[in-house]
């Protein structure tokens, strides 16, 4: 050991420039420290010399673990199909926390619009838009005509536009003044009650 305390310093400035990182050194200084502590002791015609190759394979093996390590990492990402480069050069395939609430809030206000839905119109939405009955098979499960589907759909179409355009809603512009297709669809509900 004493030849290792010795020649300590030099050691370090040896794997410094090797490595180019002096965290990496100093934890190849440790490894080697612990070889020479471990290592029994025997016959060394020039034990500086000896040190020196220690620390110049401990680098070369760290090297080499690194390189093999990338490589599998790459070769991992493109069998995954998200390209070529290291892991952390890659976008974090995950939603972002503000997309994930904005999905979570989106989804909230959907179910609560279609719950406020008139009951026949939520009944005929639910069963063709969430479980993809075709019309006629809507109106068969509910009872009615094929025509009646189509006017609780679009009664239900109504109701949600109006729910998720509805500025007061939104918190912004004014609340006597619905947006253009809403307007349309609130004169075409005044001429069908009108009839």
């Amino acid at each position: 050991m004493g030849l290792f305390e010795r020649h300590r310093s030099e050691l370090r400035r040896f794997l410094e420039a090797l490595c180019q990182d002096p965290h990496d050194a100093e934890d190849l200084l440790q490894e080697l420290w612990i070889k020479v502590a471990t290592s029994p002791a025997g016959p060394v015609g020039n034990g500086r010399a000896y040190l020196f190759r220690m620390a110049n394979n401990l680098a070369i093996d760290q090297f080499r673990s690194r390189r093999q390590a990338k490589a599998r990492q790459a070769s991992w990402l493109e069998s995954q199909g998200r390209g070529h480069g290291l892991p952390e050069e890659q976008p974090d395939p995950a939603p972002d926390a503000e997309s994930v609430i904005s999905g979570r809030q989106e989804a909230e206000a959907l179910a609560e619009a279609i719950l406020a839905l008139p009951p026949g119109a939520r009944r005929a939405l639910t069963l063709h838009r969430l479980e993809g009955l075709s019309h006629a098979d809507v109106a068969r499960a509910m009872g009615i005509s094929r025509s009646g589907v189509e006017k609780h759909l679009a009664l239900a179409m109504r109701h949600l536009r109006q729910f998720f355009y509805n500025p007061v809603k939104m918190g912004c512009g004014n609340p006597e003044t619905p947006p253009s297709n809403e307007r349309r669809d609130q004169n075409r509900d005044q001429t069908d009650q009108g009839q």
